[in-house]
């Protein structure tokens, strides 16, 4: 009787997932390839052939996270064109991509050259700093010399409430992630 094959439909969709739970649970570090093959039930060379090697596998788990990152603030800013709403869909965006959030600022786990990464990266800083972009003139003003020196700050707010978030280092005085980002992001729109 011959040995029957096992067939994914979309093993690299299917690795990413099982990446990002992996990653979740215990971090970047104890990432193994020949796990990630064992979790999804291929064999431990099927990761290799997707994506060369581990720093291959977070280049593009960066990069799906760049690219989620980038619809979630271009949706937010289309249905609200609000600065503060754009804040708190960045902070979402990592409390609910946990895995993502952690690899996507952690360049020496990727390959920063990959042309999909950057583009992937450039059109997440686009959504961004255009929010930015379209706060009424003046507001930069506020201590901040440019949309730049403005969005620099905003993102660092952002981003450093997400990671005090999922670290929890910040109380849990409210019942969600959004809500209390919304009270400190707040602060920015004074």
């Amino acid at each position: 009787m011959a040995k029957e094959t096992y067939h994914h439909g979309d093993l690299r969709r299917a690795l990413l997932a099982a990446a990002a739970e992996a990653i979740t649970e215990s971090g970047p570090a104890a990432l193994s390839l020949r796990d990630l093959a064992r979790r999804v039930g291929v064999s431990h060379a099927a990761p290799t052939h997707h994506f060369g090697d581990k720093k291959g596998l977070l280049t593009a788990l960066a990069t799906e996270g760049f690219e989620r990152l980038s619809a979630a603030l271009t949706e937010t800013r289309a249905a609200t064109g609000s600065f503060l709403e754009l804040g708190v869909a960045y902070v979402r965006f990592a409390t609910t991509h946990p895995a993502h959030f952690q690899v996507m600022w952690r360049p020496d786990l990727f390959h920063e050259d990959d042309e999909a990464l950057q583009a992937a990266q450039e059109r997440a800083g686009d959504a961004l700093y255009g929010g930015v972009a379209d706060l009424p003139d003046g507001w930069a003003g506020n201590g901040a010399s440019s949309v730049e020196e403005a969005g620099l700050a905003a993102w660092s707010l952002a981003h450093g409430f997400a990671t005090l978030w999922l670290s929890g280092a910040i109380p849990r005085t409210t019942e969600t992630p959004d809500e209390a980002a919304r009270a400190v992001l707040r602060q920015l729109t004074r």
